[in-house]
């Protein structure tokens, strides 16, 4: 099985920063859709993109990016695992990273 043609790593644990005012679940989701990491396009990388953003400009138009839309469809899976996971650890739902995908 070859690599991935789009790669970027698990978002790390999120800094929610408490307090009565906050709920966790939808800080979460706000910090994912702005996270950014080093996202790597067929061996080129992007240093400190946001992720989100990155994935849905992905999937509206993958030829810009040289890759297929199955290749952009399996870089939504992993954005969606991997955030979802984070997500679900702070309360929330992954549900509502794929609703975001779909605006």
């Amino acid at each position: 099985m070859s690599d991935p043609a789009v790669v970027f790593p698990a978002p790390p644990r999120i800094p929610y920063p408490g307090g009565c005012v906050l709920e966790p679940g939808p800080y979460a989701l706000d910090w994912l859709l702005k996270w950014p990491a080093e996202i790597t396009v067929n061996g080129v990388a992007r240093p400190a993109a946001p992720v989100y953003p990155f994935v849905r400009a992905l999937l509206a138009e993958p030829a810009a990016f040289g890759v297929t839309p199955a290749e952009a469809q399996a870089a939504r899976d992993r954005f969606l695992t991997l955030a979802g996971q984070a997500l679900e650890a702070e309360g929330g739902q992954r549900a509502w990273l794929a609703r975001e995908l779909t605006r």
